[in-house]
């Protein structure tokens, strides 16, 4: 007997993404709507979270539309509904989640949460079959994690962060070059135009350990430039990119080779925004195009930013695995990650 296809509708407002998206057995993209904010909080050189509401309030219901008319579906033709639970700003997460489960609610359809992360790691489902167990090297602007899967739906952080993630020192630093926002673009463009001239620290923690920690660098750019203004000398800024990319995708890609072989996985995994950066990937394709053991995934740019494809493809494994929301769902900033 042939199994019936899935379909799941996904809805993503973790951030300053409007985006819904419907993914055909968690592997094949239907359609994938996006409405981006940056015009709006460029000016302000970040996001702001109750401006980020008010777009996520204007645009959803267009959003929505957009993607069932791409698809040529409607809501009888769909299985289940996914949406950002968390983490991510309060007040944008709500927007979805409250949209979602009206959806659920109204169509009576199954309502599936999902987390931010794994939504981000599951878009190379998209791409490629997985193959467990595997690691993923999650980096964006509020994440840096090294998280390792035996299975499906089965998340274990063996690394993160201990201060600012990857994705905050490249704004900071980019803000510092009086770079406009988002700053992470303009850092490895101007880092493919310098030289990584300037010596700057790599925080490789205890012996042994997958943590990282990118404080130290950010202060350190800061004080280099510093220090050069009150001598009176002028640092190349794209030297200085390229200096301060060279520290970060070190530490990223020694500790990703070091877990992927003590781990002994059969693939490694790329995700979050900040794989959209050049640098990263290239580093990455040569030191994994020697290993013939582990097979490296990187997903297209456009799966890389926050979209609604990755939250419908983590949806639709939770959706098979038995995960059920309920009307009581509510927005979770601070929601970990499941075993």
């Amino acid at each position: 007997m042939t199994k019936k296809d899935l379909y799941v509708l996904g809805i993503e407002t973790s951030c300053d993404e409007t985006a819904v998206s419907i993914v055909k057995n968690g592997r094949e993209i239907i359609s994938n709507v996006v409405a981006s904010q940056i015009e709006s909080h460029k000016r302000f050189g970040g996001v702001v979270p109750e401006i980020a509401s008010r777009h996520h309030v204007e645009q959803l219901t267009i959003v929505l539309e957009e993607a069932l008319k791409q698809a040529d579906m409607g809501f009888k033709d769909l299985d289940a509904i996914a949406v950002t639970e968390g983490p991510g700003l309060v007040g944008a997460l709500l927007i979805g989640v409250n949209a979602a489960k009206a959806l659920a609610f109204a169509h009576g359809l199954p309502l599936v949460g999902v987390h931010h992360i794994a939504g981000h790691i599951y878009a190379n489902q998209l791409i490629s079959e997985l193959k467990f167990p595997l690691l993923s090297l999650v980096v964006s602007g509020g994440h840096t994690e090294l998280v390792y899967m035996k299975e499906h739906a089965s998340f274990e952080v063996i690394g993160e962060t201990l201060d600012d993630a990857a994705g905050e020192a490249y704004d900071k630093v980019a803000r510092t070059l009086k770079l406009p926002y988002p700053g992470g673009p303009h850092i490895d463009r101007l880092a493919a135009e310098g030289t990584p001239s300037i010596d700057l620290p790599r925080a490789w923690l205890e012996p042994d350990s997958f943590n990282f920690s990118f404080s130290g660098l950010k202060s350190a750019v800061i004080n280099t430039l510093h220090n050069a203004e009150q001598r009176g000398e002028v640092i190349e800024p794209k030297d200085l990119a390229a200096s301060f990319q060279a520290s970060v995708i070190d530490v990223l890609v020694t500790k990703t080779a070091a877990a992927a072989e003590k781990y002994g996985v059969n693939q490694v995994l790329l995700a979050g925004g900040v794989a959209a950066n050049r640098g990263l990937r290239a580093a990455l394709t040569e030191t994994f195009s020697g290993l013939q053991d582990v097979e490296l995934i990187i997903p297209p740019l456009s799966l890389c930013t926050d979209n609604a494809a990755m939250i419908a493809a983590a949806g639709s494994v939770f959706y098979e695995k038995g995960y059920r929301g309920s009307m009581r769902m509510n927005a979770n900033p601070g929601l970990e990650l499941p075993n």
